[in-house]
């Protein structure tokens, strides 16, 4: 086995391009593993009366907030998508490739595994219903696994958008979702106005993805000033304004940080982004060590599959054990009410990364588009294509 995983190491040392940055590679796999963990800690499949419905420890525990602080990760990865996709079309403009090839290459990357997603869960919706389980149960299952699609149709957007945002300052997009605030909470206007900001609040990190990719917000001191800036808006938003403490949307709530995002959020990601860019000397230095860095190119890989089927694989676990059990089991099945069922499902979160690991060896090959897992040093090449000339370090 040892000798298995330095060969492994050694193959995707060989693959990687040497003008690759591995520490943005570094921020994705964060990001996406953040995302990951949060919905496994902040969503909760109740047995309810022969039926299942979601519910949240948020809103039985408030005091948990600061658990969305540290996983709710999504501006860091469109930070990261900003940084890439610049580079990339950048890059494409050199080589002469067109539009039209250059975003109908990245959204196929982008949309090809969740066909296998929709079509596995259009099935397993059907034949539940068929068996009987009744339709609010599989309605509440479906939603989980479809919602988090909203984040990929957004990023498909402002990845088309990128020549034309590539050099947007961020501040314009903030002031957006500044304004669509100001008049939806404190002038009373129309919510649906809200929807403006699922376009203008995630173009904000990915716009200052795109700056970090010209060259930008180099200093310590800009970084800095991006992290403890963004910390004390939110901050006083959240105590001042009347936002809520919590990142993520909680059931039951007056009003919502992420659906759609709200100003607290927004300036909360910029307090991330500045966090992320810290980081970015300290990955650099560590990943040059082959074995930290094959972790996170292999995490990299399927970073899409991991995205797509890990409310699958919470869900495989809960329903499966609800046939096998007596009766509820505590942390899965039961109301998240407090600390005992924190602590209870914190220990269910290896059998969950054990399904999903299963859930990665079915349909990793979708993200692939069909390529055979068991080439690492091919997928390597073939899924970081953004550069292979040393790209400018931010």
């Amino acid at each position: 086995m040892r000798e298995l995983s330095r060969g492994l190491v050694a193959r995707v040392e060989a693959a990687t391009p040497p003008g690759r940055d591995r520490a943005v590679d570094a921020l994705r796999a964060l990001a996406i593993l953040g995302v990951v963990g949060g919905h496994w800690l902040v969503t909760a499949l109740v047995a309810d009366s022969g039926t299942v419905r979601t519910a949240s420890p948020l809103t039985y525990v408030p005091q948990l907030a600061p658990v969305s602080w540290v996983f709710q990760t999504l501006s860091v990865f469109f930070l990261v998508g900003g940084v890439v996709a610049a580079r990339s079309w950048a890059s494409a403009r050199e080589r002469g490739v067109a539009y039209g090839r250059w975003v109908g290459g990245r959204l196929t990357r982008l949309f090809r595994p969740v066909a296998a997603v929709l079509v596995v869960w259009s099935l397993a919706a059907g034949a539940m219903l068929a068996s009987g389980v009744g339709e609010p149960t599989v309605l509440a299952l479906a939603k989980l696994v479809w919602s988090p699609l909203w984040f990929l149709l957004v990023f498909a957007v402002l990845t088309a958008l990128t020549p034309l945002v590539a050099r947007l300052h961020p501040l314009w997009p903030l002031a957006v979702v500044l304004h669509v605030d100001l008049v939806r909470f404190g002038l009373g206007g129309p919510r649906e106005l809200g929807w403006v900001n699922v376009i203008a609040g995630w173009l904000v990190p990915y716009c200052l993805g795109a700056l970090v990719a010209r060259g930008g917000l180099r200093g310590l001191r800009n970084r800095w000033a991006l992290l403890l800036g963004g910390a004390a808006a939110a901050g006083a938003l959240v105590v001042g304004a009347g936002y809520p403490a919590s990142m993520v949307g909680v059931p039951g709530g007056r009003i919502s940080n992420l659906d759609p995002p709200s100003l607290a959020a927004v300036a909360f990601g910029l307090a991330q982004c500045g966090a992320a860019l810290l980081l970015l000397g300290p990955l650099r230095r560590a990943l040059r060590r082959p074995a930290a860095w094959a972790v996170v190119a292999v995490v990299n890989l399927a970073a899409m599959t991991v995205f797509l089927w890990h409310q699958t694989a919470m869900i495989v676990v809960t329903m499966s054990a609800s046939l096998l059990a007596e009766g509820p089991l505590p942390g899965l099945h039961t109301v998240p009410d407090g600390a005992g069922w924190v602590a209870a499902r914190l220990l269910w979160l290896p059998v969950f990364a054990l399904v999903l690991l299963v859930c990665g060896a079915a349909f990793h090959a979708y993200e692939q588009g069909g390529r055979r897992a068991a080439r690492p040093p091919l997928l390597v090449r073939e899924s970081f294509p953004e550069r292979k000339q040393e790209v400018r370090r931010a």
